[in-house]
């Protein structure tokens, strides 16, 4: 975590202003303690992260923010601004709690149980991460959350750890078998950064994604998924079930050339492939976006879209057609590429444009949605944006 005093931190996203200023309402006083965490969009590397594959997400300038300050009461409050029912608990526990807890009960009795030692305290939560549009929503809650309990505490958690805790509350806590990427995102990102995340060893590399002439153009279908509803953790116990019939222990001792003589069931060869030519994919996506080789990234994103629909069985009408409308302006028209991102089933695409095009081809993307789908979409840019870090707006005084 980056750990600021209240004198030397940069602007605060309006979510966090917005965190502040409901604290104040609420508890007529300012927060002694602000925590942001980024949502992320992953470029390539989708559904790999589970399968010690090589994924390549960025952090968005989209966050979840909390305003926090001690109580004098035995038990600790949280409220969000988007939610009518509050956190009231004495031991962090969840049950008999609304089911957003999970995302931030798990990861304060982690916390604790990793020994940082937690006090009572009160709390808003600001979000501005879509839910359930695959920018992991989630990820920015948890993350967020593990941060206050560092500035709390006056602890810092090394970066992978507190993504493994995040990581293991969403497991433990929320029952999505989800891999490390999003949490890791959230924790590791750099500014103008896209992060290189190894899955298999837990490492990341950041490589400068900072070029003004191109950018990232979210678009948010608005078909809703949840992945705690059966589909993601039949994906990993299909993936499971094809590596343990190729006599592998990981997917990255698998090669496309061995796969093909394999005579695994037609569903279980799809899985595979996918996994296969996916970590392959990222790492050629990396060497380009080192190149700014755009029109190759481009065409590997529109790939990857390709394998996730047809092969790993993931995306839905509403995504095939965002990213077709994207495909068909093609480099020509400033897109370079088009893919959908997150655990599917509805969501968001993702595409690399140029940046000059990029109030035309948000126009011609939400036109042409709207009248295929009658669906009206959300779309906006996103800018390669700093992992989580907290301000303590009171510092204790050095005596």
């Amino acid at each position: 975590m980056t750990m600021l005093p209240s004198s030397a931190y940069p602007p605060l996203p309006a979510i966090a202003e917005e965190a502040r200023s409901a604290y104040i309402r609420r508890f007529g006083h300012p927060p002694r303690w602000l925590s942001v965490a980024p949502g992320r969009v992953n470029l390539i590397g989708e559904h790999v992260d589970y399968n010690d594959g090589l994924v390549l997400p960025v952090a968005i300038d989209r966050y979840t923010a909390m305003a926090a300050g001690p109580s004098n009461l035995d038990a600790t409050v949280i409220e969000s601004l988007d939610k009518t029912e509050s956190l009231q608990t004495t031991d962090f526990q969840c049950e008999g709690q609304p089911a957003w807890a999970a995302y931030v009960l798990g990861p304060l009795l982690l916390c604790q149980q990793h020994g940082l030692h937690l006090e009572s305290f009160k709390a808003i939560v600001a979000s501005d991460v879509p839910r359930g549009a695959g920018l992991s929503s989630s990820a920015a809650l948890e993350v967020a959350t593990a941060t206050l309990a560092e500035l709390m505490c006056g602890q810092s958690l090394e970066a992978l750890e507190k993504a493994r805790l995040c990581q293991r509350a969403e497991h433990e806590f929320a029952n999505v078998p989800c891999g490390i990427m999003d949490q890791a995102a959230s924790v590791a990102s750099r500014a103008n950064t896209a992060l290189l995340l190894d899955c298999q060893t837990e490492t990341w590399t950041n490589i400068p994604f900072g070029q003004s002439d191109v950018c990232l153009l979210i678009a948010n279908t608005n078909v809703r998924h949840s992945l705690a509803d059966g589909q993601y953790a039949k994906r990993r116990q299909e993936c499971d079930l094809a590596l343990r019939l190729l006599g592998k222990s990981s997917y990255r001792e698998v090669s496309s050339v061995a796969l093909e003589s394999q005579n695994l069931e037609e569903t279980l060869q799809k899985r595979a492939w996918h996994v296969v030519r996916e970590i392959a994919r990222t790492r050629e996506a990396a060497t380009a976006l080192e190149r700014a080789d755009w029109i190759r990234f481009g065409q590997l994103m529109n790939e990857s879209h390709l394998s996730l629909s047809e092969d790993y069985q993931v995306s839905c009408a509403e995504l095939d057609t965002m990213a077709r409308i994207a495909w068909d302006l093609g480099p020509t028209g400033g897109v370079f590429g088009s893919r959908m991102t997150g655990g599917g089933f509805g969501g968001c695409t993702v595409s690399l444009i140029l940046t000059a095009h990029a109030a035309t081809i948000a126009d011609a993307l939400q036109q042409a949605y709207h009248q295929e789908t009658g669906i009206e979409p959300e779309i906006f840019m996103a800018m390669p944006s700093e992992g989580a870090w907290g301000i303590d707006c009171e510092p204790p005084q050095k005596s």
